[in-house]
Order: structure tokens, then C-alpha cells, then sequence
């Protein structure tokens, strides 16, 4: 029998959501209100000037062949860090999930990643694959591997790739680890005892019953592919060379903070919200329909 929670003063849950609700209207609502304000007015860099434009902000944007290149780069670039950042956290819960020495240490060891900043995490494999003084470039250059980040925009878009998948592996990692130590042993020993293998263990047993995590890691992954690695990009290559890493995220930065088009960054900034929800939509709509609870 469960208890049914009652609350006697009917204050109090306001009062709990209340600091949570101030933070996300303060951090979202306001900053997304004022980005659709601004993004139908057109004015100069110090706002002596504001003009109402409408939606002209928008139509520049989508006739700008710069801004649709950098959509299908975002793209790219989302799936890119999410398969990389998923498929290998999956793959070190399973092992992790198996070690019974030393257990601790080894999962521990797995998590630092996660608390280390973007930006600096973007440092570290810059340094590493730097032509000039990186170990790791300097080994492919002795492999007979042509690699420089810093001219060409194909090496320098998997510098990043590699860098942000790499700081998500260890939080898709601990969500991944967590649903595998939820599900009951004793399903796994009666697939044993049915004759099942480890492969088709995981496959018919495993794997459906972290759906609901899998779900959600998907989610949250595409969310920080598209906003949370500015401080990758930003540290790494700057969106270049020659735009070859400006993704979506960047240019909004980009077009506000360095070229001053206020009225046009908004714009790019509503349009992204609205991708990612829309994207967010989809996946509750028709992924979320295969998930077992």
C-alpha cells in the first residue's frame, strides 16, 4: 500500500519550486524573451539606433548560404558527437559492470573526465594533436598521416568531434553503468540457463531494458552537441579554419559578440531554440514509443 503524500499547509509547494522555477525563468525565459524581442529589431552595435524590421532578420538568415552550410555542420556534427559519446560509455559500463576488483578505482577513474571544463578539455586534445609540439601528431606524422588542424577544416572538425564526445563519455558512462547494475540477476541467469550467450544476452535482455536510459542519454546528448560545446570550439579552432567548425551555436556567438549584428544573432538564436525543441519533439514522438519501461 502506498502513501499518499499531503501537504497540510498548501504554501509549502510553491515554496519548494520556488527557487527552482526563479532559476529557470531567470537563465531561460528572460534570455529567450529578450532573444525574440531583439531578434525583429535591426540597430547599431551601442543601440543608438532601433528599428523595427519584423521578420527581415529571419529571411536574411535563411537566404544566407554561410548560415544553411553551418545548419547541415551542426548536423553532422551532433550525430558525430553523440554516436562517439554513447557507444563507447555503453561499451565501459558493460566491463566496468563485470570488474569485481578493484571496482572502484577503475569507475572512479572513468568519471574524472566529466569534471573537467569544456573549454579546458578542448585545450588538452589541442595540445596533443598540436603539429608543432603534440605527441599525438607527431605520431601520425611518423605513420605517414598528413595532420594539421590548424589548415585543414576536415582534421580540425574531428579534433572537435573527438574532444566533445570525449567530455560526455564519462556522464553517459555513470547513467549507462547505473541502469545496467538496476536490472534483476535473475533475468540474466534464466537466459544462462535457456542456453543464451553473452552476445545474445545483452541483445535481447540487456539492451531493451536500458531503453529508458538509452532514451534519455539520446536526448541530453544531442542537447550538448548543440550548446555545450562552445567552450570546445571556442578554445580549439575558434570556428575556423575558413568556418569548417562553425556550427550553429558558434555563429550566434560570433555574429553578436565579434561582428555586432545584434538583431541578426537573435534571430540565429530563436532558430536554434526551435530546432532543438523541434528535435527534442521528434524524439518523444516517435523514439520514446519503443522505449520499455
Amino acid at each position: 500500500m502506498q502513501r499518499k503524500v499531503i501537504f497540510n499547509n498548501k504554501l509549502l509547494p510553491y515554496l519548494l519550486l520556488a527557487p527552482q522555477l526563479a532559476i529557470t525563468a531567470v537563465f531561460f525565459f528572460l534570455p529567450a524573451g529578450q532573444a525574440l524581442f531583439m531578434s525583429v529589431l535591426m540597430q547599431d552595435p551601442f543601440g543608438a539606433r532601433v528599428e523595427f524590421v519584423g521578420l527581415e532578420n529571419f529571411r536574411t538568415i535563411l537566404a544566407d548560404p554561410d548560415y544553411i552550410a553551418s545548419v547541415w555542420r551542426t548536423a553532422y556534427f551532433a550525430l558525430a558527437v553523440t554516436l562517439l559519446a554513447m557507444v563507447p560509455a555503453l561499451l565501459l559500463a558493460v566491463m566496468a559492470d563485470r570488474v569485481v576488483r578493484a571496482a572502484a578505482l577503475y569507475k572512479t577513474t572513468l568519471v574524472v573526465p566529466y569534471a573537467i571544463a569544456p573549454a579546458v578539455a578542448g585545450v588538452l586534445w589541442l595540445f596533443m594533436f598540436n603539429p608543432a609540439v603534440g605527441v599525438l601528431a607527431w605520431l601520425m606524422r611518423s605513420l605517414g598521416v598528413d595532420w594539421n588542424p590548424t589548415l585543414d577544416g576536415s582534421d580540425a572538425m574531428a579534433l572537435v568531434i573527438v574532444a566533445s564526445a570525449w567530455k560526455q563519455i564519462a556522464y553517459n558512462f555513470l547513467f549507462f553503468l547505473a541502469g545496467l547494475q538496476s536490472i534483476p540477476r535473475s533475468l540474466l541467469e534464466a537466459a544462462s540457463i535457456d542456453g543464451a550467450g553473452e552476445s545474445r544476452k545483452f541483445w535481447t535482455v540487456v539492451f531493451p531494458l536500458l531503453s529508458p536510459t538509452t532514451f534519455f542519454l539520446l536526448v541530453v546528448n544531442i542537447v550538448y552537441a548543440f550548446f555545450d560545446t562552445f567552450g570546445v570550439i571556442h578554445a580549439v579552432t575558434g570556428g575556423g579554419p575558413a568556418k569548417a567548425t562553425e556550427i550553429l551555436v558558434y555563429k550566434v556567438y560570433y555574429d553578436g559578440v565579434i561582428a555586432l549584428d545584434l538583431g541578426s544573432s537573435s534571430a540565429q538564436s530563436v532558430i536554434l531554440m526551435a530546432i532543438v525543441i523541434g528535435l527534442t519533439f521528434m524524439q518523444f514522438r516517435f523514439i520514446e514509443r519503443r522505449v520499455h519501461y
